[in-house]
């Protein structure tokens, strides 16, 4: 387990409100995404459509998480009395329960957040203005449809398996299960930014977002550890 987990989540918390801000008053955004866009020819570095690619990065992917999930989850419920589930079991509980909650809180603030994504833009050819996060619509600007593009809810499944750091015991075990996430959470992340679905800072904030709610899960299994243990001790 990390120490100090106070420690790490102000800090995360910190940086977190640091990256959004270093989005939110600069185009550090549209410089990136211009790498990914084809202006002569107006079309993203990859087809929405290309079968391989979106079976591997997006179909692929999200039922593998799916089934990762309800294999931890049937495995606390049916399978609880065996050694190696008991063994880890503080640690599958924290991953599937990091599994439930970071896209829910990331689908959710997508839904509220109403930002559009880079092939939305007029930059891109698209019809919406290049409007942040905190930033509102001209007054001029007739919006046909709510738009759902910030945070990135595809990478979340994937930067949501950061929580397996806190599955496994020795160091080095937990910096291999880190390094596994986020190479899984940037890949997902990366696909939707080639195909225009999203900006750089969308997949970065989703990331340190992922962690500071996983933080936060660990934080509160050691609350209600310690309150068991004190409860039990008083009887």
């Amino acid at each position: 387990m990390l120490k100090n987990n106070n420690k790490q989540i102000v800090i995360t918390a910190f940086l977190l409100i640091a990256v959004i801000a270093l989005f939110q008053f600069s185009n550090l955004d549209i410089f990136v995404q211009s790498f990914f866009y084809d202006f002569d020819k107006k079309s993203w570095l990859i087809d929405k459509n290309e079968p391989i690619l979106k079976f591997f990065f997006y179909d692929g992917i999200k039922n593998l998480l799916l089934f990762f999930g309800l294999l931890i989850l049937v495995s606390l419920i049916f399978f609880r009395k065996n050694i190696l589930v008991q063994e880890y079991k503080k640690g599958l509980i924290i991953v599937l329960l990091s599994a439930i909650l970071v896209p829910s809180i990331i689908g959710f603030l997508k839904d509220i957040t109403n930002t559009p994504c880079p092939c939305n833009i007029v930059y891109f050819n698209g019809t919406y203005p290049d409007k942040k996060v905190f930033d509102s619509y001209p007054k001029d600007f007739v919006q046909k449809s709510k738009v759902k593009c910030w945070p990135a809810g595809h990478s979340s499944g994937g930067f949501a398996l950061m929580a397996l750091f806190f599955l496994f015991k020795t160091p080095k075990n937990q910096k291999k299960a880190l390094f596994v996430a986020l190479i899984i959470g940037w890949s997902m992340g990366t696909y939707k930014m080639l195909l225009g679905d999203h900006f750089f800072s969308h997949t970065i904030i989703t990331m340190l977002m992922a962690w500071l709610i996983i933080l936060i899960v660990v934080k509160s299994t050691q609350i209600k550890q310690r309150q068991k243990i004190e409860k039990s001790t008083k009887i």
